[in-house]
């Protein structure tokens, strides 16, 4: 908000300066060639306001300001002196006008950096050079309209010597800065070749346009006036040019609507992009999808031809059609965000600053979908476990119950028999329980999440005492919560005598905070989180993780292990 009001009070106080200074020249009614001459005039600003606005953190529209204002001053100053017939110190900015147009402009195209270090010493010898050439001007007392003639003073002589000097050097200046805009023209890629073309265009016709004024002089012939229009408005009507037809700063102009209205198209800002993901996001539920929306923004805000976000296992999804190779890659949390060249023109420091602005919100939507597919695979898992039990188990128990049977049918059995059959189906029937205890226990949704824990540790040859606060004994909670905090206890006791060898467990069930809390302490052999795998435990992570908990191990080798989870719950 602070930069869009400094960048409009600049160009309205340029706009205000180039029409009051030429209708204070010409007077009114003023003279179509007047006219042309503010409209020209207006184009500066307009640039330099349009791209502070919508790029505040690039400084070539910041420049464009400054050249705008420096000419608004300037020929304010020009009005002035024609009104009054004596030199209006405003005038001598107009040197700052042309050192800004013809050195800086062309080289700080495009971004408002310098090409290189090597161009360094250019800008450190034109800044003396043009406040030399405005400060001798002024000292010599030289106007548009009157030049001092002989004899001078000895203030004049100095001023008219260090303002030519102050001139030269600037023209050689942008004589230098124009070759090395032909070179970077030559040199540039096919996107840029256009945008460069028209500056080199612009620049020229501005130098020439100065080279007429300086050979008509104080004569005010046709030549001079269509120099000095060319030397004010080339280079800012290029530069309008360039952004319709070459996209010059990712600004471009189309027809929009029925009604066939002109409007600035512009690309949307960095916050914008992160606005509109983070809405689509919110409003896509389904991770794979979500990815796909990634993948969009990621290419509609570079303009890229291509995008792809890649997960860690492999899994990648493609905006656009994939050719050639990835120029650009921000590696974020579980994967990487790739793209491709772009539609118009090379990647440039804002796009790779609205890459990096992706990075979070890319890495929470890459998390979510390798988290969702990591429990994909768990429940799968989990299924074909059961599967497996059941057709190893249960079931050939029921085959040879019923196998059984028909031959008890068959034979007439005894009291012995018909005993051995029912011992069989009691076995099959604790199985059944055993199996259905390992999908959801009954004891936990009958008696709570307590009453589970305490039933899974009273048969432990291990001793183990559980613990929890009263009020929980009687609290329920959602069947997705209580069962990821009994599985948990559950994985972590079996760990905890599996692998560690312990001789007591403490489990320990709280809720504070807005969170239910569970904690298993074992003192067995302990291990090295850091080098060792989380077992059976990784998979709980990843269900506690999608209903917004934690799980952490805190374990080091010969002092036991604890073994931290927690979900949010309601108070």
């Amino acid at each position: 908000m602070r930069s869009r009001l400094v960048a409009g009070s600049l160009s309205v106080l340029a706009a205000v300066g180039v029409v009051a200074g030429a209708l204070l020249e010409s007077g009114l009614p003023a003279p179509a060639t007047q006219w042309a001459f503010v409209v020209i005039g207006l184009v500066l600003p307009a640039l330099g306001w349009l791209l502070a606005v919508r790029r505040p953190g690039n400084r070539y529209s910041w420049l464009l300001l400054a050249c705008g204002l420096s000419l608004g001053i300037g020929l304010f100053g020009v009005g002035l002196s024609s009104r009054t017939g004596q030199p209006n110190p405003l005038v001598y900015i107009l040197a700052v006008f042309y050192g800004l147009i013809w050195i800086f402009v062309p080289l700080l195209f495009p971004d408002g950096r310098l090409p290189s270090r090597r161009w360094r010493w250019v800008a450190r010898v034109s800044v003396p050079a043009i406040a030399a050439h405005g400060g001798g001007l002024a000292l010599a007392g030289y106007s548009l309209i009157e030049v001092p003639t002989p004899p001078l003073s000895g203030t004049e002589i100095v001023g008219a010597f260090l303002g030519g000097i102050g001139q030269l050097v600037t023209w050689i200046m942008a004589v230098v800065v124009f070759c090395g805009l032909v070179l970077r023209w030559r040199r540039s890629t096919p996107g840029e070749r256009g945008q460069f073309a028209w500056m080199v265009a612009g620049v020229a016709m501005s130098l020439t346009g100065g080279v007429l004024v300086l050979w008509d002089a104080s004569r005010f012939t046709m030549s001079g006036a269509i120099g000095l229009m060319a030397m004010l408005g080339s280079v800012p009507v290029t530069i309008g040019v360039a952004i319709i037809r070459h996209r010059l700063l990712d600004l471009r102009i189309g027809i929009r609507g029925s009604r066939l209205q002109l409007v600035f198209d512009l690309r949307p800002t960095v916050d914008e992009v992160l606005s509109d993901l983070g809405t689509a996001l919110h409003d896509t539920p389904e991770p794979a999808e979500q990815l796909d929306r990634l993948a969009a923004a990621v290419r509609a805000g570079l303009e890229a031809r291509w995008a792809a976000v890649t997960l860690a296992d492999g899994t990648r999804v493609v905006a656009g059609t994939e050719q050639g190779q990835a120029v650009l890659t921000v590696p974020v949390r579980g994967g990487r965000l790739e793209c491709g060249p772009r539609e118009a023109g090379p990647l440039t420091r804002e796009d790779r600053r609205l890459l990096a602005a992706l990075a979070v919100p890319a890495g929470l939507a890459i998390q979510s979908a390798g988290l969702v597919g990591r429990l994909v695979n768990a429940q799968e898992a989990e299924r074909r476990r059961i599967e497996r039990n059941i057709h190893d188990g249960v079931q050939q128990q029921l085959v040879a119950l019923i196998a059984g049977l028909e031959l008890a049918r068959a034979t007439g059995a005894d009291p012995d028999i018909l005993a051995h059959l029912r011992e069989q189906a009691r076995q099959t029937l604790h199985d059944l329980r055993e199996l259905a205890a390992g999908i959801h226990p009954s004891a936990l949704s009958q008696g709570g999440l307590v009453e589970a824990v305490e039933e899974r540790c009273s048969g432990l040859p291990v001793q183990t005492t559980v613990t929890s606060s009263p009020a929980l004994r009687t609290r329920r909670f959602p069947d997705e919560i209580e069962g990821a905090a009994y599985f948990t206890v559950s994985e972590a006791v079996a760990n905890a005598l599996k692998h560690a060898g312990a001789t007591r467990i403490q489990v320990g069930l709280a809720q504070s905070g807005g969170r239910l809390r569970a904690t298993v302490t074992d003192d067995g052999t302990g291990f090295d989180p850091s080098a060792t795998g989380r077992r059976g435990l990784a998979t709980l992570s990843d269900r506690l993780n999608a209903l917004g908990g934690e799980l952490i191990v805190e374990s080091e080798p010969g002092k036991g292990t604890r073994v931290n989870a927690w979900v949010p719950v309601d108070e």
